[in-house]
């Protein structure tokens, strides 16, 4: 995604609000790919004023609760992620479809992550805690584990037998299986 200056992105608002022309016509003048940008940026100058259009380094966090909010606001009014940024003083809406997906992925652990790339000196305890998260079963999963493992056992020891007993039946029988699953109908 392009960046666009301070002074560039207050240019193409002042010329939007003098009304001669839209965002489709502006976008196409000024090279930018997507109308949507120029509709934001006027969204946010209204309701913020010219430092709303300040890029800002990411340097500013924001609360689980505070992403929660935002995120409860949209589904519960239906509002845009513009409107629920400028609502809640964002100058940025785009941040909210991360905050979605990250949401949507891991839940509400999902946005307490830092942001970037850890540093390199913690990467290898990073490791070993994944490994050490991976080896705290509890005894309870690792018993159920066990037990998923022995059925599946089980269960192949049973075909292995059928078919030492009986090879030209089991084939047979598991033919006609194997030969209704291939004879979908292709498109």
């Amino acid at each position: 995604m392009k960046k666009y200056s301070e002074e560039f992105k207050l240019m193409v608002v002042r010329e939007y609000l003098e009304g001669k022309l839209g965002y489709r016509a502006l976008a196409k003048k000024h090279g930018i790919k997507s109308k949507s940008a120029i509709d934001r940026w006027v969204k946010v100058y209204e309701k913020l004023g010219q430092e709303g259009l300040t890029s800002k380094k990411h340097t500013e966090s924001y609360s689980v609760q505070f992403k929660l909010d935002v995120l409860s606001f949209i589904k519960r009014t239906g509002s845009s992620e513009t409107d629920a940024a400028l609502h809640f003083g964002l100058t940025n809406p785009t941040i909210i479809s991360s905050w979605k997906k990250a949401f949507s992925e891991d839940g509400s652990e999902g946005l307490n992550r830092p942001k970037g790339r850890p540093p390199m000196s913690d990467k290898a305890e990073n490791i070993k805690g994944k490994q050490a998260k991976k080896s705290e079963m509890t005894n309870e999963q690792k018993l159920e584990r066990e037990n998923e493992l022995l059925r599946l056992e089980v269960e192949y020891l049973k075909k292995l037998r059928a078919f030492q007993m009986d090879p030209e039946g089991y084939l047979e029988k598991h033919k006609q299986r194997y030969h209704s699953n291939s004879k979908k109908p292709s498109n």
